[in-house]
This record gives C-alpha cells, structure tokens and sequence, in this order.
C-alpha cells in the first residue's frame, strides 16, 4: 500500500548556483520485496503517474531494479515493469495537513517553488505530504575540477505558506573550493515563493 506519493527530484549545487532535474514521483510503499515484509521508496515516471494517479492509500504491485548510484537518489528501486494499481481505499474526508490527494504535475512543483523545513518537522509531520520532497543532491565542490563532489539529502516543502505544521530550518551551508563556503540564507526561500498567497 502507498503510504505517500511526493515528486522525486533531485538538485544540483555549485557553490552559490542550484538547479533542479524534475525525475519523476517517489512513491513510498509498505509492503513486500520478494518475501521481506517492510517500507521502501521506488521511483516511477511522470507518464506512470498520469495513468494511475498515485495518491496514499493506493495499492499497487510491479517489478522493480535497484537504483544505479543509491548517492543520486532518495528511492532504493526504479525502473518499474508490470506496473498495477489494484485497488483504492475510499478517501477519507480528513483535514489537511499533510495534504494526501493526488500530487499535481511536476511543472506545478517547479512554478510553486520551495522552502526548507527543519529535518525534524519533514521527518515527523511531511513523509506522508504530497508537498514535501527529500532531494538527493549533488555538489560540484570546485567548478574547475568537477571530479571533486560531495553528496548529501535535504528536504524541501512546496506547500501553503500557512501551513500549520511548517518550520524554517536552518541555513544551508554548500563547501566550494579552498575551503569556501556558501550559506543559502532565508531570502532565498522568500525569493522563490514570494509569488504565492498564504494559502496557495
């Protein structure tokens, strides 16, 4: 069964520059792999998520690979043959937050832009949230010798501004070259969603 459905994307750092590549849906899953009973995350497309319409809940079944390089993604398994939604719980008429529904198109995601919530709040209160994203990130630690990267998770709320739950973690520090650092201060944050209401 779905326990969530959130984007799946993964961001790229260069010192002060950042960009995004938009890979498609995580979905999160408790249930079996072979005979091992547990919850794991797989990655699906955007076309996968256009016919099915993921949302918590959902029971789905399919055959999966593990991931090329676990450092460039938040999901264990990709790839997904035989993919089947089985069956839908009836959805219950609960109060958001988190919000469960089906999550919007990633362009959404992109127009929408994102904040960063504290570890703990994603951690307690976002895993189910359609708005919430763990990002696998990748920094080019010296732009003139990209070999040189380092690699980490962080977690990202595309979420109403007003919601409840929300709380604003601390800046994020990117290393560069010569022992540079980078601090991602809240204007950011501010900049990326100032074109969005309190309630959007």
């Amino acid at each position: 069964m779905l326990i969530s459905v959130q984007p799946r994307i993964r961001l790229s750092r260069s010192f002060d520059q950042r960009s995004h590549a938009y890979l498609g849906y995580a979905l999160r899953v408790r249930g079996n792999i072979g005979f091992e009973a547990r919850e794991f995350l797989v990655g699906v497309g955007e076309g996968a998520h256009a016919k099915h319409n993921f949302r918590a809940g959902d029971v789905v079944s399919g055959d999966a690979l593990p991931v090329a390089d676990a450092r460039l993604e938040t999901v264990e398994f990709y790839k997904v043959s035989n993919l089947k939604a089985t069956a839908r719980e009836v959805e219950e008429k609960t109060q958001p937050p988190p919000w469960l529904g089906i999550p919007p198109p990633l362009p959404i995601y992109r127009e929408r832009g994102h904040r960063r919530p504290t570890a703990r709040t994603y951690e307690e209160k976002c895993t189910s949230c359609m708005w919430g994203s763990p990002m696998a990130v990748e920094m080019i630690i010296d732009q003139w010798n990209p070999s040189k990267r380092r690699y980490r998770t962080e977690a990202f709320c595309y979420g109403p501004l007003s919601c409840p739950l929300y709380r604003s973690g601390p800046a994020r520090k990117v290393p560069g070259r010569r022992g540079m650092t980078f601090t991602e201060e809240d204007w950011i944050d501010d900049e990326a969603t100032s074109h969005r209401g309190l309630d959007e």
